[in-house]
């Protein structure tokens, strides 16, 4: 058992800080914007990201990004049964779900532009700015799979 990576071996609310924080792949699909269907609670994902997101997939404001941007999504262990809205690669979401890390995920592929290369982030998407696209046009920007 110890010879298994942490994530195998421990759950979201087992892990350090840094176990949990090096989880992150790095997709920013998170940091996307989603629109919310009222009567059916169904989640769309758009190619809108937030206006805070660097072109290499990273929160340029992470420390203050609850003050900066109060809706922005900050994931805790004990929120983890609310993770159904993630996509379905986010490591958080599948070691919630008992499952593995792709193996293109930094942790396993000790490369953090793999997850680049082989399109698994937002900038395949070309993504657009929050702070570009008046919220109303928001829905123009939807997209099928994340």
């Amino acid at each position: 058992m110890a010879d298994q990576p942490f994530w195998k071996r421990k759950t979201l609310a087992q892990m350090t800080t840094d176990e949990w924080e090096s989880l992150c792949d790095g997709c920013a699909k998170c940091c996307l914007q989603k629109l919310e269907d009222e009567d059916s609670g169904e989640v769309f994902y758009t190619r809108v990201v937030c206006q805070y997101l660097s072109d290499s997939c990273r929160c340029t404001v992470y420390q203050e990004r609850q003050q900066k941007v109060p809706n922005c999504v900050w994931l805790k262990p004990e929120d983890v049964d609310q993770f159904f809205w993630l996509p379905s690669t986010c490591a958080y979401r599948l070691v919630a779900e008992g499952e593995d890390l792709p193996e293109w995920h930094p942790l396993r592929a000790h490369d953090s532009q793999r997850i680049h290369a082989v399109d698994a982030s937002v900038l395949h998407l070309d993504p657009v700015r929050d702070n570009e696209v008046p919220e109303e046009d928001w829905e123009d920007y939807i997209i099928d799979n994340v």
